[in-house]
């Protein structure tokens, strides 16, 4: 018997196009693999999350299309397809077997993960019921993604007797979330000895990135094949039975695990540019300051897009040194991009002319540096306007916690690829990224970052040294840790509570900032949701 890991990116919404796409994709790998079994991702008709399109009056009407249509192809094969499914009024996320255009088994998700990006609760009933089926003198059970990481779905399979356990899966991707996987896999395979297939979604969805790495492991807990990341793949695996009679799986490819740098790189590359083509976008537009930030952001953008649809812009003021004119200019002209100077000093001194009555016997203060950076936000969404090109902001997590950044300036675009990245991990990234070829100027790398919004400005003037800020708001933003904790962890009280205060009362700038790309286990977002009028005391 041979099974046929499906890894595919599909589109969110787009039920008649992933129905379309599934069915040529088991058309291929029927006649490509001769696959018996063709297994596909969680939600694979709707895309996964479908969120609140779930409510929407037609969806029923649109998944008993897809349903029909997958009938009418009487394909020769199992196809393991996954769907939002209504029973009695109430919606399953389920999954049902198809075999010559009938439906032969149906089964309903019985785990629903309702934490971190999740919400199914919200939108899905849960199933209570194993679902079996014999294929092939095999007795095949199936499963959804949170059903495989708690005991019971399994051992309910394994009493009814079970031999091979199929599960489809909607995971995004999070720092060592493939570990975390297979760990939780041989874990559930040592409670109730049988082989795991395990397929996952690939691609991005708004913040969310699939990176697939389906599996499939041996009733031993052996890593028998793994798929590649980030990545459309098929990858058969064959089934035996030996003379004890246990289900033997062959060994097939096993792609290699990239390094958490990689990793993390190609989450942010597959993230930027699934959002970009499937919003349709011809490309993207950013101010390159010069800094760290925005050149990673550019050498993403080049490596998810291509050159020829990146635009960047220097929008330099009195304050704008002249190494980051020269730097930026020699990473456009090393990336290929399109680059143009268009300096601010103009706008700046219209706006500052404008409001001087109103400030005439105010002292200059941080409204005045806000004003350059309003001003380059300006320019960007004039560009984006024209040429219906994204504008792609390049703050990272850390500014973002503790709101340095501005409102409708740097703060102003349509996408975030470094909202959930740290800033000691944008420096990482972008020494990992220069191993492929150098992509960011090694001096970009060594200056101490500035905005350059006053003279002689560098960022620690206004907050602590980022190695120790980002170990504080690691802490107290992915591990919910209290002050009083932190503090008991070696660093000062006075740093303490002013890097959380700023992390509490900025968040009114983050519901306001773009979304950006998910990669660890807390990113602002769906992750966080935390009130911005709030009462709330720092202490335990």
């Amino acid at each position: 018997m041979r099974i046929l890991m499906v890894q595919t990116n599909p589109l969110v919404g787009d039920i008649p196009g992933n129905t379309k796409k599934l069915l040529t994709e088991a058309k291929q790998g029927i006649e490509d693999y001769a696959a018996d079994i063709i297994v596909f991702p969680e939600l694979v008709l709707t895309a996964y999350p479908p969120e609140d399109l779930l409510l929407r009056p037609s969806l029923d009407k649109r998944i008993s299309s897809a349903l029909d249509e997958i009938k009418k192809a009487k394909l020769p094969a199992w196809l393991v397809v996954g769907y939002p499914g209504r029973t009695d009024g109430k919606l399953y996320n389920m999954l049902s077997v198809f075999y010559k255009g009938q439906c032969l088994a149906s089964y309903r998700k019985q785990h629903l993960p309702n934490y971190q990006v999740f919400d199914e609760k919200r939108y899905f009933s849960a199933g209570n019921e194993a679902c079996i089926l014999e294929i092939k003198n095999v007795a095949v059970a199936f499963s959804i993604c949170e059903d495989l990481w708690e005991e019971q779905p399994m051992q309910q399979a394994k009493q009814a007797g079970a031999k091979l356990m199929i599960n489809i899966n909607g995971s995004p991707f999070h720092l060592n979330k493939i570990q975390e996987r297979q760990e939780i896999i041989k874990k559930r395979i040592s409670e109730n000895p049988m082989p795991v297939i395990y397929v996952n979604q690939v691609g991005a969805q708004d913040e969310l990135v699939f990176d697939g790495a389906s599996m499939a492991f041996d009733q031993s807990g052996k890593l028998c094949a793994m798929a590649p990341l980030y990545e459309e793949a098929m990858l058969p695996i064959d089934c035996s039975i030996n003379k004890n009679g246990e289900l033997c799986l062959s060994e097939s490819e096993i792609f290699q695990v990239p390094s958490p740098e990689a990793g993390i790189y190609q989450a942010l590359v597959t993230g930027l540019k699934d959002y970009i083509n499937k919003n349709g976008f011809p490309g993207v537009v950013l101010g390159l300051s010069g800094g760290i930030d925005s050149a990673l952001t550019l050498a993403l953008a080049v490596d998810a897009l291509g050159a020829q649809r990146v635009q960047a812009v220097m929008m330099p003021y009195a304050y704008t040194s002249q190494m980051s004119l020269e730097d930026a200019r020699k990473q456009a002209l090393t990336l290929g991009v399109k680059y143009q100077v268009i300096p601010i000093a103009d706008i700046y001194n219209s706006f500052t002319q404008a409001l001087s009555d109103e400030f005439k016997d105010c002292i200059p203060d941080i409204t005045e540096q806000n004003l350059q950076a309003r001003s380059r936000g300006v320019l960007l969404m004039a560009i984006s306007n024209k040429k219906n090109m994204l504008v792609l902001t390049t703050g990272n997590k850390s500014e973002l916690a503790v709101g340095y950044s501005t409102l409708y300036g740097d703060m102003a675009g349509g996408f975030d690829v470094l909202k959930d990245v740290p800033k000691m991990l944008v420096y990482e990234l972008s020494r990992y990224r220069n191993t492929l070829g150098e992509a960011i100027p090694q001096r970009v790398i060594d200056r101490a970052p500035s905005a350059e919004l006053a003279p002689g400005q560098v960022d620690e003037d206004n907050l602590p040294p980022y190695p120790e800020l980002d170990q504080i708001l690691e802490l107290y933003i992915e591990e919910d840790q209290s002050a009083e904790e932190i503090i008991n962890k070696g660093f000062s009280k006075e740093i303490v509570e002013k890097v959380l205060r700023l992390v509490d009362i900025n968040e009114h700038k983050r519901r306001q900032a773009p979304i950006g790309v998910r990669i660890s286990k807390r990113g602002f977002g769906k992750d966080r949701r935390y009130p911005i009028t709030s009462g709330w005391k720092l202490g335990q």
